[in-house]
């Protein structure tokens, strides 16, 4: 059984006649006849009811024919996919990245990725949510990776990564008042913290004003690693990531705060351009490799 012979088979059938056929495949139409009957003679089975006017399936025709099918459509599954291999093998991707990332290890992941495309072009630019989605609508990026606050625009597509938290840090040794999670204790408080329209910056305007004070910012840098060097180095407080304050670095005291919540990391692309093979196959080889984060 040869694949022509398949697909002669199947253009008879839905043209509806070895004439139609031959015309849409710019085959002969006596090679189309005698390519079926080989196929018949290797089967075993009659598979059209042939007459003058008009060709029909027989009964094992009907079976066949499914089969036959399936079996095309596999295949041209098959070539889409490869296609689409090939279209990710020759591209690359622009990633931008906060430093604030929760759980996520993406250089870990950025390595994994690497491995499976290892022809695949990669860049990383790090810096604040707010430059990076000018970055990503301005077609300097294909993709963005950070925090996803409430008041995102809805032409943004994203996908969930990771939780992240918010917690209170102080220098090590300086205790608060009250250390009873509440932001209230730290009203007194110089702080240190990422500059005005930044996500972190609203969030510690926001919580200061429910809490009844307006914050003294002594510090400000652009750098949210930053953030706990100067504190530890006992220039103020801070409200940081969770993450941030759990990974190796400068020691500093950490006063968890149940009442404030950080937005969760995601994947952010922009709705209305299309992204290439390659920025596709990151995006899904990254959500892919991560737990659903609603469970």
């Amino acid at each position: 059984m040869e694949l022509r012979q398949l697909v002669y088979f199947d253009a008879v059938v839905r043209l509806g006649g070895f004439t139609r056929a031959a015309e849409s495949l710019h085959i002969a139409q006596p090679a189309i006849s005698a390519q079926i009957r080989r196929l018949e003679t290797e089967l075993g089975a009659e598979l059209l009811q042939r007459s003058t006017r008009r060709v029909s399936l027989t009964h094992a025709g009907e079976l066949f024919w499914s089969r036959t099918r399936r079996a095309l459509d596999e295949l041209d599954a098959a070539r889409a996919d490869l296609d689409q291999l090939a279209s990710v093998l020759r591209g690359r991707v622009r990633i931008g990245a906060t430093q604030v990332l929760g759980t996520l290890e993406l250089p870990v992941k950025l390595a994994d990725f690497r491995r499976r495309y290892p022809g695949l072009g990669l860049t990383l630019r790090s810096g604040l949510m707010e430059a990076l989605l000018e970055a990503l609508d301005g077609g300097e990026l294909d993709v963005v990776i950070g925090p996803v606050h409430a008041d995102l625009s809805p032409r943004y597509v994203v996908r969930r990564l990771v939780e992240e938290s918010v917690v209170l840090v102080s220098p090590p040794g300086h205790r608060l008042s009250d250390p009873s999670g509440s932001l209230a204790a730290a009203r007194d408080e110089s702080f240190v913290c990422l500059p005005a329209g930044s996500g972190l910056h609203e969030i510690l305007t926001r919580a200061a004003t429910a809490a009844g004070f307006v914050p003294r910012i002594e510090f400000e840098t652009y750098s949210p690693a930053s953030i706990r060097e100067l504190v530890s180095a006992g220039l103020g407080v801070a409200l940081v990531a969770g993450s941030a304050a759990r990974t190796p670095g400068p020691p500093v005291e950490v006063y968890p705060l149940s009442h404030l919540s950080h937005p969760a990391i995601g994947l952010l692309v922009l709705g209305e351009r299309p992204l290439t093979p390659a920025a596709a196959a990151f995006r899904d080889f990254l959500t892919d490799s991560l737990p659903d984060p609603s469970q």
